[in-house]
């Protein structure tokens, strides 16, 4: 099965045991099932995307989003993140203020976050695939179990890693994490629904590059 898996090999050796759970066979096979008969997000080549750009003890920070964006032509594989020609999406244009907010300047409004990516940022969401215009339709399929793995063999064998935890689905990952290994940092989601209870404020990104640079890790330029 892991010959199938489309994820550098230094990520498939971190997560060897799980490709061979039965859960992940019959994960792959529903997902596989789904492109064939049904319009799903993103293309499928970019399933794994948020793990090609960088190895696992590159990781410097973790942002966990919930599922791919389920409307046609956004999802590009990275949480969070769109191609570059499209509208930028609420919760990003959120998080673009809160980080001009955090250093006083203009930030690069380009919503392709590839370049957090290549600078050791995992955008990972929960779940990996979406069907079109139904949020959260893989969510029951077994993405959770994988992710939550990848975030388990993060801590466990690696540290320094920044957790930015934004909501209260992903602030129930904490339990997955070694709070004397890495810093987890949570606060209300990013989206206009909830970004004025405490998104907006939370100094999340110049907390990240302080715990980076204190540990001899190469700052963010969230820039």
């Amino acid at each position: 099965m892991t010959q199938e898996v489309d994820m550098p090999v230094a990520w498939k050796v971190l997560l060897q045991e799980e490709f061979e759970k039965p859960y992940f066979q019959q994960l792959s096979e529903r997902v596989r099932n789904e492109y064939l008969e049904k319009t799903v997000f993103p293309h499928p080549t970019n399933i794994f995307r948020a793990f090609e750009i960088k190895e696992p003890r590159a990781v410097k920070v973790v942002i966990l989003g919930q599922d791919p964006y389920h409307t046609p032509g956004v999802a590009d594989g990275l949480a969070f993140s769109t191609l570059p020609q499209n509208t930028i999406p609420p919760s990003l244009q959120n998080i673009f203020k809160e980080i001009e907010n955090e250093f006083g300047v203009a930030c690069n409004k380009n919503p392709d976050l590839t370049r957090f990516a290549t600078q050791g940022v995992l955008l990972l969401n929960a779940s990996l695939s979406v069907r079109s215009g139904e949020a959260n339709s893989h969510s029951e399929y077994g993405w959770h179990t994988f992710t939550d793995a990848i975030i388990s063999a993060l801590s466990k064998r690696h540290e320094h890693i920044v957790f930015l935890l934004w909501g209260s689905f992903a602030g129930k990952k904490e339990v997955l994490i070694d709070s004397s290994k890495h810093l987890i940092l949570k606060s209300p989601h990013p989206s206009p629904l909830s970004a004025y209870r405490g998104f907006f404020g939370n100094n999340h990104f110049t907390l990240a590059n302080e715990y980076l640079k204190k540990h001899g890790r190469t700052e963010i330029n969230w820039r």
